[in-house]
């Protein structure tokens, strides 16, 4: 398997006997072998004899003629907050959990979908975080630009797919927790609107915002995951020209603090769709303006993560990365009456972004708007804190506003890679990923 291969190449291999599902695991994991380091790893936990049973039967099945199922003989990794049965489910901590009773939802249905689940991959411990940095098992280099991060929280997600460790990953998406790491990767991530995909078995950050999504290749092989964990039967994407399409650019707040080469990939690519037909409207956001008052204190993270934590942080404190501690412990000081307040802004802002979007097709910013910093850059708290609220800003949006988005690739070769975001209103996941496809062909 190379590296990037879509999905449905690797399915149409499989189903034409070009290759078989045992092949492609035992080429995931001797990618694995060759590029997983005692020090910064990207797996955590291989499932190395389940995962090569679940292949063997879908090569059975095949040989008999019958259908695995609609991802079947496919290698998939998981974020390790998902359940699977008789593994710990440490969420990147040193994992005093027991061990899981049941999988996941999500991950009864990849299984039930033929999917050949590889392993956990490494992550922010928590998720508490969009730069990906993780003191107890390492943090993976950025595979397109080594002495960079590779982003957070799904870290080693993104990094198994752009090293051919897996052909597409499962990760959370909180604040960015896919689309960030599928931006500094070069890779395409989706996040659905949240009550799409059931979140039982999965380890909680924050309960509002949380969302589950695919890390993958294409528009497409996002579709396809998204199809198994929402529950629906994939239907190919059927064309749409770009041609008398609006989009809405936000003239301020998503915009401000692009380094240049954010600046100068994003530009390139509105010329390409302006070329290709679309509409582009530059136009200020006044609920973007409001975005930063539901985070003050912390916010709905700090203190839905402090409920989960309070008295594990009692028992273990002294075992949690120092960087997500402090975060969380910031939930104490948030009351039920500012909490409830929160909520009750919350609702409002929604229901005004959703009105402010029904007059576009979608809203086109940077998904991040630097590119990967160098681990350097992060060595002081003082400069990670600043740089991780940089890179949650953009993604963000879509996550405090219940919004659906996605990450596309927009680098050029020999450039540092950076996203192109595209958010649609809630509900609107199936009509994002055609418009997504349409701007992913018009490259």
């Amino acid at each position: 398997m190379n590296p990037i291969t879509p999905l449905a190449s690797l399915l149409d291999e499989l189903a034409s006997g070009r290759h078989n599902a045992r092949d492609l695991l035992a080429s995931c994991y001797s990618q694995a072998d060759l590029k997983d380091k005692a020090d910064a790893r990207i797996y955590t936990r291989r499932f190395e004899q389940s995962a090569r049973a679940e292949a063997e039967a879908v090569d059975r099945l095949r040989a008999a003629g019958l259908s695995g199922g609609q991802l079947a003989g496919l290698p998939i990794a998981l974020k390790v907050l998902f359940d699977v049965r008789g593994e710990v489910t440490h969420a990147g901590s040193r994992g005093w959990q027991p061990p899981a009773s049941r999988d996941a939802r999500i991950v009864s249905r990849l299984r039930c979908e033929g999917a050949v689940l590889t392993g956990h991959t490494n992550m922010t411990e928590f998720a508490y975080s969009g730069l990906g940095l993780n003191p107890h098992y390492g943090t993976p280099e950025n595979p397109l630009a080594p002495g960079r991060i590779p982003g957070g929280s799904s870290s080693g997600a993104a990094v198994a797919v752009a090293l051919g460790m897996a052909a597409g990953a499962i990760g959370s998406d909180t604040g960015g927790s896919v689309r960030i790491p599928a931006a500094f990767c070069g890779l395409t991530g989706f996040k659905p609107s949240q009550s799409r995909v059931p979140r039982d078995g999965t380890f909680p950050l924050s309960d509002t915002l949380d969302s589950i999504g695919p890390i993958a290749p294409t528009v497409d092989c996002c579709a396809r995951l998204d199809a198994v964990l929402s529950g629906h039967a994939y239907r190919p994407i059927r064309f749409l020209s770009l041609k008398g399409l609006r989009f809405v650019v936000p003239g301020d707040y998503m915009l401000d603090g692009m380094d240049d080469t954010v600046a100068y990939a994003f530009a390139r690519r509105l010329k390409t769709l302006r070329e290709a037909g679309a509409t582009l409207i530059e136009a200020p956001a006044p609920v973007l303006a409001a975005i930063p008052e539901l985070m003050e204190g912390g916010g709905f993270t700090a203190a839905e993560s402090y409920f989960v934590h309070r008295h594990s942080l009692e028992q273990h404190g002294d075992q949690y990365d120092p960087r997500v501690s402090s975060r969380i412990k910031r939930g104490a000081s948030i009351s039920a009456a500012d909490y409830l307040e929160l909520c009750r802004r919350r609702q409002a802002r929604k229901q005004e972004a959703d009105q402010w979007l029904q007059d576009y097709d979608g809203l086109l910013a940077p998904t991040v708007p630097i590119v990967p910093p160098t681990f350097e850059e992060l060595a002081a708290d003082d400069d990670y804190a600043r740089l991780n609220l940089l890179v949650l800003r953009n993604p963000t949006v879509a996550n405090m506003l219940d919004l659906c988005a996605i990450s596309l690739p927009n680098h050029a070769p020999g450039e540092l890679p950076s996203g192109l975001m595209l958010i649609g209103r809630n509900g609107s996941d199936d009509a994002l990923l055609r418009l997504a496809l349409a701007i992913e062909s018009a490259r």
